[in-house]
């Protein structure tokens, strides 16, 4: 028996198809922001359990989410990701076979602007998208949320199309979210920007990602990938300076 969790913000575009794509488990549980799109008109349409809860961070709504799990083992995939259906069938093999690991995770190919990207640091993508929720939570990080377990982790085959924005605009608009929860972060452990941060870690961001990550390969979705996170590293410690400012 597998529950289906996922996160939702405005996410009329993707969730009937994302919904349908989960038709191999046994409960859909989906946990929303308050969407002000049609995602809730949508979701209702079909047989799934909708929530809304005010969002605070990535890791307390997911954390969340399974805790409304009837199942022991859950998938958690992304709205933008497609779950092909070989992928699906072997999420479900993989749970009847009561497997000695207790999180699986899942290859994740890279799409940007429509055009699959295969480097940029995208070739080693992975995340754990099935676990069994007795073994398993998310790490508490309000941002960059990973799987916390105390087995080990296996592998499954097939990967997933990670189709991601279509756009220059809205990447950046999910990044700028990223880079504040991020400095919220910063800001609770006294960290204090300095040059150091507004210039080198940018810099250095981009030039991971451009050149060691062989970004430049991926033609000129490439630079923008790499040019936009390498900024969302700049905004990250602008944010974290404007909270200092706010309160000195």
């Amino acid at each position: 028996m597998i529950s289906a969790l996922a996160i939702t913000y405005n996410e009329e575009e993707n969730i009937e198809r994302y919904i349908e794509s989960l038709s191999f488990a046994d409960e859909i549980i989906i946990v929303d922001s308050f969407s002000t799109d049609k995602t809730a008109e949508l979701a209702k349409k079909h047989n799934v359990t909708f929530i809304q809860r005010e969002f605070d961070d990535f890791s307390s709504q997911k954390n969340y989410a399974i805790s409304l799990a009837k199942h022991d083992w859950v998938t958690f995939f992304d709205l933008d990701e497609i779950i092909p259906e070989a992928l699906a069938k072997e999420i479900v093999t993989t749970v009847k076979s009561n497997p000695k690991n207790k999180a699986f995770r899942v290859k994740r190919d890279f799409h940007f602007m429509g055009k699959r990207i295969k480097y940029s640091g995208f070739q080693t993508d992975v995340a754990v998208r099935l676990f069994n929720k007795n073994h398993c939570k998310y790490n508490g990080k309000l941002v960059h949320e990973a799987i916390e377990t105390t087995t080990t982790i296996g592998n499954l085959k097939h990967a997933i199309n990670h189709q991601t924005y279509k756009d220059f605009d809205t990447y950046n608009n999910k990044l700028s979210l990223y880079s504040k929860l991020q400095a919220e972060a910063l800001f609770k452990k006294n960290v204090r920007p300095n040059l150091y941060h507004f210039l080198f870690r940018p810099w250095y961001r981009f030039m991971h990602q451009y050149f060691l990550r062989f970004g430049f390969l991926d033609g000129k979705e490439g630079f923008i990938i790499c040019y936009v996170h390498a900024f969302s590293v700049f905004k990250r410690y602008i944010q974290l300076w404007t909270m200092y400012r706010n309160i000195d």
